[in-house]
């Protein structure tokens, strides 16, 4: 039985083109003045420092760590205090009405239908929890927040390392073989795999493969999760 979904942002509920073209660029155009106008604050002072500890250089000034986020963005680095700071600069742009965030519409469905059906729903992004939260909060079918258990970054450890689903198991308090992960990474999903989760590969822009290292879908019609029963069928129907 799949007691739990957990759940990839980016290409997977939404757009990579919303991610990468609108909320990295923005938060790289607006990152000099929010860290300037805001680097004593409670939030945002240890991230600066979290920037110096991971660059090595404890006494790299202002204009230096400024460098190094913007450096770490333009590489799409999946550095912790750079994606919290990205998830402070959207917050400003969410609540302004610069964007909002963008969630396909088959996700939104299946997502309120699972809730209704009483599976726990969880997020895990590289993109900070509260980055998570504002783009769930802020979508153009309205605040999806309520629909969520919990989310998960990179503060539980890299999407890469089996290590890290295993400490969302233990969070949540269920067995790995009852969550399952959705993603549109192959080596996340393998991670996942590793650590005993269920797991399904969204590819949206591709034709799925049937001898795919995981089972394949287009988007989360697809996916057809059944609470009630604990075999998958030929079908690709999850018990």
């Amino acid at each position: 039985m799949i007691k739990a979904v957990v759940t990839d942002i980016e290409g997977t509920t939404s757009s990579l083109s919303f991610v990468k073209d609108v909320l990295f660029p923005y938060a790289r155009a607006h990152l000099d003045a929010f860290v300037r106008g805001h680097g004593q604050d409670p939030r945002v002072k240890p991230q600066l420092e979290a920037v110096r500890r991971e660059a090595g250089d404890p006494a790299l000034t202002l204009d230096g760590v400024i460098e190094r986020l913007i450096a770490w963005i333009d590489e799409d680095r999946k550095i912790t205090p750079l994606k919290a700071l990205q998830g402070m600069i959207w917050e400003s742009g969410y609540r302004n009405g610069d964007f909002q965030g963008h969630i396909y519409a088959d996700a939104e469905q299946a997502l309120r239908d699972w809730h209704a059906r009483g599976l726990a729903l969880y997020v895990y992004s590289s993109g900070s929890v509260q980055a998570q939260k504002l783009l769930f909060a802020h979508t153009g079918f309205g605040d999806l927040t309520p629909l969520f258990d919990g989310y998960f970054d990179t503060t539980v450890g890299g999407k890469l390392d089996s290590a890290s689903y295993r400490a969302i198991a233990a969070d949540i308090g269920v067995a790995p073989a009852e969550i399952l992960f959705l993603s549109d990474v192959r080596a996340e999903l393998d991670a996942a795999a590793a650590a005993g989760f269920r797991t399904v590969w969204l590819v949206r822009d591709d034709t799925p493969d049937p001898l795919a290292a995981h089972r394949q879908v287009r988007d989360f019609r697809d996916i057809g999760i059944d609470v009630a029963r604990i075999s998958e069928t030929q079908s690709g129907v999850l018990r």
